[in-house]
């Protein structure tokens, strides 16, 4: 008998939270049934849109952001006393890892990020603790790779619990048109992780969300395979565009809208 992947259990731990009304017919979740090989590209990839693939990316701080983004996956930590819109993605992965059995190095273990501001991580840039900290996240890429995977799994109850029960169909349906191709489901995997599912009601600028949930909804009819995958890239560049344009002034977010439409643009190839 088949043992279930740990990294499946979580996704279903995941979908728990999810509120309890009922999808419709099932759709399989995006990376059931990726190859090694696909899946240590879609890793790879992801590494790529991130941070260009390069180990200093692996500890980053983004100018105007008041967090760091560690990992392939960019995962998002707080600083004590910040509670921020966004979900913090490094401490779920710290769980993840740990039940895997790895050993997340020690800085790495604590419940808020230890650097106040980014001037003081970046004073620290070159220091043991996150020199160590990107050399461990070098070693660990598919462990990485495998907690995207489950998140994404995992978002899939959620975006149709969550959808009105009008459009519930439409983005089952979406969804598996979508994932009926590797690029498809490298996709959908790698949206989740680039902006959430769309189920959480802070990630909104003045009430419209741009996560899985969102650019689902946004695809216009179109059929399965790659015309799915293409039809997928260009609701998820027209959903960024409303956030830039909802987006506080203060954020600058239009600096991003070239390097948020060259990672939709790669959801349209073939993997």
């Amino acid at each position: 008998m088949q043992t279930t992947p740990r990294y499946l259990l979580l996704a279903l731990a995941i979908s728990s939270c999810a509120p309890s009304a009922p999808p419709p017919a099932a759709s399989g979740p995006a990376g059931t049934s990726l190859t090694a090989a696909q899946r240590a590209s879609i890793g790879r990839m992801i590494w790529k849109n991130e941070s260009g693939g390069t180990i200093d990316g692996l500890t980053a701080w983004n100018a105007g952001e008041e967090f760091p983004s560690l990992g392939i996956g960019h995962f998002i930590w707080y600083p004590a006393g910040f509670n921020g819109r966004f979900f913090e993605t490094w401490p779920a992965f710290v769980r993840f890892a740990t039940e895997q059995g790895a050993t997340v190095p020690a800085v790495g273990r604590q419940p808020d990020c230890p650097w106040p501001t980014r001037d003081a991580f970046f004073r620290d840039f070159q220091g043991a603790e996150l020199t160590g900290l990107r050399n461990w996240l070098a070693a660990q890429v598919t462990l990485q790779t495998d907690f995207i995977i489950a998140r994404s799994q995992g978002a899939l109850p959620k975006v149709l619990a969550a959808a009105p029960a009008g459009d519930r169909s439409r983005v089952d349906a979406n969804y598996r048109k979508v994932a009926s191709t590797p690029n498809g489901t490298y996709a959908l995997i790698d949206y989740v992780n680039f902006k959430g599912d769309g189920t959480n009601s802070s990630e909104r600028y003045n009430g419209q969300g741009w996560g899985l949930l969102q650019v689902l909804q946004e695809m216009r009819e179109v059929p399965a395979g790659q015309p799915a995958a293409a039809e997928f890239a260009a609701a998820a560049k027209r959903r960024l565009d409303l956030r830039i344009s909802n987006s506080p002034t203060a954020r600058g977010e239009s600096r991003w809208t070239s390097g948020w439409h060259n990672r939709c643009d790669t959801y349209a190839r073939a993997l």
